[in-house]
């Protein structure tokens, strides 16, 4: 298999929902971050040979967003191009195919990542709502409609929220944070325990800022309002444990521990890398970033979602012949702090690694101090088509800014899923 680098990447400020659509589409956020990205590099947008791209929520005039955003970019009508979707690690599926196309001998140079516009997920009308349509539409003589006028209900005006549908399994018809309550119940994660994790998340990433270390990953946003984003705007800088403990539950009202405070955010962003080959690299004299070297995915109970990444990690790190303690960092994506602890525990359960994994021995637990180190998407948020690019981007410029070594990138997956991508960087060229 031939080796695969990641020799550039950025993304956008990651921009929290509010009560209305936000400025940017999908489409929007991915070329405000592809421009500046392929403008400084030694090639030409044509040169590439695939846009990949992932997105879970495309607008309907954004079909295969990916070939938009190509053409958009400049790469050329004759640029081959598509979407993919593995809910929340849509990102790293298209960073992961990337990878599996040039280690392949496939091609040399592909842009791949993420996009998405949660805030702009459709409002949809229910299904009495559209049967009444379609019989209005049908009706031809003018006696015929208003007889159909006259079945008419308010009720048919409710509407239906495409988010939350997507957020809920229709098989276990369990919403995603109603997944996490229970693996706060099974691993006995309290709710401080979880606005500790939460506060820690804010805390770390508003560092980040603070000293400069998010700068090589992010590129700046303006509206067409004249607004400038600079940073994640969901990250609460004057948040405290008072304040989160004030929160109610979500998702269980009456006995939860998960609220909106230990959760990650409704957010819109965009991420992508450039993965080359190395003969790629050695033909544009391109920079490297970092190295990719394995990733795998694994299925869980639906209802527990969230141990995706223990599996998932679990199958890389064994295949890999490699320990916890061999990983300089770990980006986790934090759908919720106590999705985050309970992977934490699974890792460190004997019982755990037996029954479920089939390991002799527990695989440990990650080192706080390197998992998510910059904080995650508790305060960052977690637009779901992009976030799996963005844990790699983010790892790879962290290794590269603390000397190098190599790092694990990871998320659950709503449905019951876990994806992973072990990465490493160095200073060797090819």
């Amino acid at each position: 298999m031939n080796k695969v680098y990641i020799v550039d990447g950025a993304r956008t400020p990651f921009l929290k929902a509010r009560s209305e659509p936000g400025p940017f589409s999908a489409a929007d956020l991915a070329v405000a971050v592809g421009k500046p990205l392929l403008a400084r590099q030694p090639f030409a947008p044509t040169a590439l040979d695939e846009v990949i791209t992932g997105c879970v929520i495309p607008a309907a005039d954004e079909a295969n967003i990916a070939r938009i955003i190509a053409l958009r970019l400049g790469c050329g009508k004759g640029m081959p191009a598509y979407t993919v979707q593995r809910n929340c690690a849509s990102g790293l599926q298209a960073v992961a195919n990337a990878a599996e196309h040039i280690a392949l001998g496939r091609a040399q140079l592909i842009l791949a990542g993420g996009t998405e516009a949660m805030s702009r997920a459709p409002i949809q009308w229910n299904g009495a709502m559209v049967a009444w349509l379609g019989k209005m539409l049908r009706a031809r003589h003018v006696l015929d409609r208003v007889r159909v006028m006259g079945r008419f209900r308010p009720a048919y005006l409710k509407p239906v929220y495409s988010l939350l549908l997507g957020l809920t399994d229709p098989l276990v018809k369990l919403s995603m944070g109603q997944t996490a309550e229970i693996l706060a119940y099974r691993f006995g994660i309290s709710r401080e325990t979880q606005d500790v994790y939460a506060l820690q998340s804010h805390r770390r990433l508003a560092a980040a800022f603070d000293a400069g270390y998010l700068r090589p990953e992010l590129e700046t946003l303006y509206g067409g309002d004249g607004k400038v984003y600079t940073e994640d705007t969901g990250l609460r800088r004057d948040t405290d444990l008072e304040q989160l403990a004030q929160l109610k539950p979500v998702f269980d009202r009456k006995y939860g521990l998960v609220t909106s405070g230990n959760s990650s955010q409704v957010t819109d962003g965009a991420a992508f890398l450039l993965l080359a080959s190395a003969d790629a690299v050695q033909r544009y004299q391109l920079p490297i970033l970092g190295e990719w070297i394995d990733h795998d995915w694994a299925g869980v109970d639906p209802g527990q979602m969230g141990l995706g990444p223990v599996h998932a990690v679990a199958k890389v790190l064994t295949r890999q012949r490699l320990k916890m303690s061999d990983l300089q960092q770990m980006e986790l994506n934090e759908a919720f702090a106590a999705q985050v602890l309970a992977c934490q525990a699974a890792w460190a359960s004997e019982e755990y690694a037996r029954k479920e994994l089939g390991l002799d021995t527990p695989l440990g637990a990650m080192d706080p101090e390197r998992l998510n180190p910059e904080g995650g998407a508790i305060a960052s948020g977690h637009p779901v088509g992009s976030s799996g690019a963005r844990l790699v981007l983010h790892l790879l410029q962290a290794l590269r800014r603390k000397g190098g070594g190599q790092g694990v990138a990871t998320l659950c997956i709503g449905g019951g899923q876990g994806g992973a991508m072990l990465l490493r960087v160095s200073g060797d060229r090819p």
